[in-house]
């Protein structure tokens, strides 16, 4: 088992998105690289210091790294600050960040790739994982829970596996 840690946007659909995959293990909402321990999410609203953020296990023998972050690339925009949809603040910025240093190779590899891709600079951050608590547990599986809850992703994006 691997694990990535996803910031793009609000974390539920971004969490309901990537649950819909063969080789995903397990996803959970949190907060990333904010400098602290365990905050609120009152306290990430109110200072945009952390990154709204799925942690996403999965079998790499199932599904690659490259393949997750293609399916990534489907739900953001890269090149949005601090905003995707509607959802403005420095919590909504997108991220990949690794605590396997092994995974920064390809990461790397394909954030360059996407650059040359889209021919110009992307606005996703990509770091070593700092610090990651986990939300609350209503933030956890949102969507589940509330199908029509707000989400910025549209709703074709929750069938895409179904499709192939």
């Amino acid at each position: 088992m691997k694990t990535v840690y996803l910031a793009g946007g609000c974390f539920w659909g971004v969490q309901h998105f990537f649950d819909q995959f063969s080789g995903v293990i397990s996803t959970e909402t949190g907060y990333a690289n904010g400098g602290k321990g365990d905050v609120t999410y009152e306290q990430v609203c109110a200072s945009g210091s952390h990154a709204e953020t799925v942690r996403v296990d999965f079998d790499d023998e199932i599904i690659s790294l490259e393949q997750l972050l293609e399916y990534y690339f489907m739900v953001i925009d890269p090149f949005s600050i601090n905003k995707q949809g509607e959802d403005m603040g420095a919590q909504y910025r997108t991220g990949i960040y690794y605590s396997d240093l092994s995974l920064k190779e390809s990461i790397d590899a394909f954030i360059q790739k996407k650059t040359a891709e889209l021919g110009a600079p992307l606005a996703v951050e990509v770091a070593a994982l700092t610090d990651f608590c986990s939300a609350e547990e209503y933030h956890q599986k949102y969507l589940e829970k509330n199908p029509n809850g707000y989400c910025h992703i549209g709703k074709e994006m929750f069938e895409i596996e179904m499709k192939n």
